[in-house]
This record gives structure tokens, C-alpha cells and sequence, in this order.
């Protein structure tokens, strides 16, 4: 081997034996997970208890949604997950962070690129090579040291006749490489920091899809509740236009007056003109599933417009424990990724105080000869480590670390914010599931007898014992009642649903498939 390319390679084997030696010196503070303290059981489970629906500390399905027995709600919730357009964005993201992470990751190895090119060039005589002794285009024909005046190192001109130095054609190619000695951690630190980003934009569409999910079903269960409040406005309507025509009958027979007439009738025309407004709400939820199915308005009519029974919440309630919430929730494992990705900062713009080694190095054969590209004496090469010293920056990489610093501190007060949020969450849904079950068991219970009272009621008008007022009451009464049940039912299904969420809940069933 020659001389020349053994000091080449000793240089790489040097430097390379550099930065493996000193690749366990990284900057910064290592990134340890933040503790967690968590209560021993949920607080609103005992509350719970005194239901008809209890929640009990057992491992929650992952998807929920099978757990109401409806399987529309189980296609729907399966086909937004495929389809929506912002779990499509968070994907999308989340491809984005991934490319980033791996352009990171490309700089903590060598950069190696080959080049060839042609080039016909022309030097100037009157530039650089004049010094040289190339004799100018205004030097004096003759010249024996060409410009230099006699000094040593002069170059003999040719003739005046002739060019100092011709046009000439110039071949070339070769290879070229770099390589930044990571010594400080600098490169790694960037890594580490794109890495934990990705792990964020991960956690983030998981959210999305948790959010997406629960709405989906909420949304549904208030399309079933709201064609539930239309059943029964309508078989108010159809009781309030029979009794019209009772009423009408007896003030034929002298045994009601103008007034009942007048009464009934409003009743029925009250109870009739909810129905337009509760078909237009029917409608905006059916175009709202659509909208997270990536559907066009309407395209879901056919499917949701028939009435089907609302689904009903199972007797028991798994909701896990909650040394699991941090697991299960994707907003807190997002949280961490974010504080992980700020801690990694630090130690990069710590490594940004010390010097930058880059081994560089580049061979390649060049020759004016077409011919003469595999000649050996056409072989040039240039190898060796260059050095950057910060040495005044105006502050700006003292700047920089405190920003960085304050970043990390900004990302752990928001980690403990989203802790304690996501716990907040929970014991709200699961204080909300108690309590709705209690008001719609009260709710069944105020129909059954406003219903008994309009048939007392009915019977004693038409008996003639009491006034047309008294039916008119009751009727108003059982309305409102039965609608506030309706209301309370899809509010219970509603409200689980939003325990659901706040557990965390459908993320790793798509994460598994």
C-alpha cells in the first residue's frame, strides 16, 4: 500500500477510535419517567354501587363500544376509526415526525457522496497565474522569471507567440466524505429528542382516535334518544288530537264548553309543533356520524333514520384501577413524551458550548487526458479532522439553554396539569354515571304516575266530576315527564360513554391491529 494512503487510513482509524472512546460523554440531564401518585380506587365507585348499572374495578375492554350490544354502534365506531379525515391527519403527522426522526438519526453516521464531472476551462493570465510566472497578457514578451522579477521561483515563459496556458479540458471524479465526531452528544441528544417527538405525535393520534370514538358513539346514542323523544311526541299528539275530537263531541252535546274546545286544541297544536324542531336535531346528528365517517350529508339517512331501540348500559362497568390511568390514557402519555423531547434539548444546547470535531476526507483522479483517468499519477486525495471553537456568540448559546430549560420546566407543569385533568375527568364521569341513574330512576318513576293522573283525570271530565282543566294538566305533565325520562336515558348512555373516554379506552385496539 502507499505511504500516502496509510497515513490516510491511520488518520480515519485515529479519529473513528476518537469518538468511540468518548461516545459515553453526552450532555445534558438523562430523562428519568416522572412519578405518578395515584389513589388506591376510584372515588366515585362507591356512589356507583346504589345503581342499577355499578362500575367495578376489573380490566376494561378495550372496545367499549361492544359493550351496549348495538352492532350499528359497533360498525360505526369501526368505519370512523378506518375513515375520518382527522385521525387520517394525525396519521399523516405522525409520518411526518417519523421522516424527521430518521433525518435525524442520518447524522449520527458518515455522509459519503461520489462526484464526477467535465469542465473546459480558460485561467486568466493576468489573475493568479501571473504571480506564478505565467507572464500575463500585459507582461513583457521574454520575461525570463514571468512577472516575478527575477526572484526565485520564477517560471521560464514560452514564447511570446504562445499561450502562458492554453484552454484545457479538465476530467474528474472521485468521492467525498464527512463525518462530525459526536464527542459532546450533541447529534444523539437530537436524536433522542426526535425520537421522543415521534413517540408524542404516536400518543396524539391515539387521542385522536379515543375523541373520535366517543363521539361517534355519543352521537348516536343522542340520535336514538332524540328518535325516542319523537315516539313519544308523537303519541302525545295523536292522544291530544283524540281528545280534540272527544272535547269537539261533548260541546255538540252541551256537556263541554268553547273553552275545552279552545284548550284541546292548543294542546295539540303545542305538541305538534315540537315535532319539526326534534326532526331537524334527528337530522344534524345523523349529519354529524357522517361527518366523522368522512361521509357527505345524507349518505347515512337511510341507515339511522329507521327508529331502533336505544341501547342500554351493561349492568357492570369495568374502569381498571387507577395506578393503570397513566397507561391507558394517551394525552398523559403524550404529556411525557413532550417532557422527555424538552429534557433532550437540554443537553444539545449544552453540547453547542464545546468545540466541533468533522473528519473530512475526499479522494478522486483528475486528469486533463480523457485517456489518462486510470493513470495512477491522475490520483489526488485530502484527509483530516477540522476544528470549531465557539468563541463569541453574543450570548446567543447562553440564550439558547435557558429557553430550553424553561421549555423543560413548561413541559413538566403541563404533564402534571394533564395528570391531574385525566383524574379530574374520571371521577366527573363516574360521579355524572351515579347520579343520572338516580335522576332517571326518579324520572320513571314521576311518568308512572303522571300517567295514572291523566287517567284519573280523563275519567273524572268525563264523568263530569271535574273541569277540562284538570285533563289538560295531567296531559302537559306526563309530556314533560316522559321527555325528561327520554332526555335521562340517552344521558346515562351518554355519560358513559365519557367514563369511557376519560379511561383511555379504544386507542390500543387499533394500536394492536
Amino acid at each position: 500500500m502507499r505511504t500516502e494512503y496509510r497515513s490516510l487510513l491511520l488518520v480515519c482509524v485515529v479519529a473513528t477510535g476518537m469518538s468511540l472512546g468518548m461516545t459515553a460523554c453526552t450532555m445534558g440531564p438523562d430523562f428519568k419517567g416522572p412519578a405518578m401518585a395515584a389513589p388506591d380506587q376510584w372515588g366515585g365507585t362507591a356512589a356507583a354501587t346504589a345503581t342499577s348499572s355499578v362500575t367495578v374495578a376489573e380490566p376494561i375492554d378495550p372496545a367499549w363500544w361492544n359493550s351496549f350490544g348495538d352492532p350499528l354502534l359497533t360498525e360505526l365506531v369501526t368505519q370512523a376509526i378506518r375513515n375520518n379525515l382527522d385521525i387520517k391527519v394525525a396519521a399523516a403527522r405522525l409520518a411526518e415526525s417519523r421522516a424527521q426522526l430518521g433525518q435525524s438519526k442520518a447524522a449520527e453516521f458518515p455522509t459519503l457522496d461520489g462526484n464526477a464531472s467535465y469542465t473546459r476551462e480558460l485561467q486568466s493570465a493576468d489573475g493568479v497565474i501571473g504571480l506564478l510566472g505565467s507572464g500575463g497578457a500585459s507582461s513583457t514578451p521574454g520575461t525570463g522569471t514571468n512577472g516575478l522579477g527575477g526572484r526565485q521561483g520564477g517560471i521560464p515563459t514560452q514564447s511570446a507567440a504562445s499561450s502562458v496556458l492554453p484552454p484545457f479540458n479538465l476530467y474528474q471524479y472521485g468521492f467525498d466524505a464527512s463525518w462530525e465526531l459526536d464527542l459532546w452528544g450533541r447529534v444523539r441528544r437530537t436524536t433522542e429528542n426526535a425520537s421522543a417527538t415521534a413517540e408524542a405525535q404516536e400518543y396524539s393520534q391515539h387521542d385522536v382516535v379515543v375523541s373520535t370514538a366517543a363521539e361517534v358513539a355519543r352521537d348516536y346514542l343522542d340520535l336514538r334518544g332524540m328518535q325516542e323523544k319523537l315516539r313519544i311526541t308523537r303519541e302525545n299528539l295523536a292522544y291530544a288530537q283524540r281528545t280534540v275530537q272527544l272535547t269537539e263531541n261533548r260541546a255538540q252535546h252541551g256537556l263541554a264548553t268553547d273553552l275545552d274546545v279552545a284548550n284541546a286544541q292548543s294542546q295539540a297544536a303545542s305538541t305538534a309543533a315540537d315535532i319539526p324542531q326534534d326532526e331537524q336535531q334527528q337530522a344534524q346528528y345523523i349529519n354529524a356520524i357522517g361527518l366523522l365517517l368522512g361521509e357527505y350529508p345524507q349518505a347515512l339517512t337511510a341507515r339511522l333514520m329507521a327508529q331502533a331501540a336505544a341501547p342500554v348500559v351493561p349492568p357492570r362497568v369495568p374502569v381498571g384501577l387507577p395506578s393503570e390511568l397513566a397507561h391507558r390514557r394517551p394525552d398523559i402519555r403524550e404529556a411525557e413524551a413532550q417532557l422527555h423531547a424538552a429534557t433532550a434539548n437540554i443537553g444539545a444546547a449544552k453540547a453547542d458550548f464545546f468545540p466541533k470535531i468533522t473528519l473530512s476526507g475526499s479522494v478522486a483522479i483528475q486528469a486533463t487526458q480523457f485517456t489518462n483517468l486510470g493513470s495512477w499519477g491522475a490520483r489526488s486525495y485530502s484527509a483530516g479532522p477540522s476544528l470549531t471553537i465557539p468563541l463569541f456568540e453574543g450570548g446567543q448559546l447562553r440564550a439558547t439553554l435557558a429557553l430550553r430549560e424553561a421549555q423543560q420546566q413548561e413541559a413538566a407543569i403541563n404533564y402534571r396539569k394533564t395528570v391531574l385533568s385525566a383524574f379530574r375527568d374520571v371521577d366527573d364521569a363516574l360521579t355524572g354515571y351515579a347520579a343520572e341513574q338516580s335522576r332517571r330512576d326518579q324520572l320513571y318513576a314521576s311518568v308512572q304516575a303522571s300517567r295514572r293522573a291523566l287517567e284519573i283525570a280523563n275519567k273524572r271530565y268525563v264523568r263530569g266530576i271535574s273541569n277540562y282543566l284538570d285533563v289538560l294538566t295531567a296531559q302537559k305533565t306526563l309530556l314533560t315527564n316522559e321527555e325528561q325520562l327520554a332526555d335521562s336515558t340517552a344521558t346515562v348512555t351518554t355519560n358513559l360513554v365519557s367514563l369511557y373516554k376519560a379511561l383511555g379506552g379504544g386507542w390500543d385496539v387499533v394500536a394492536t391491529e
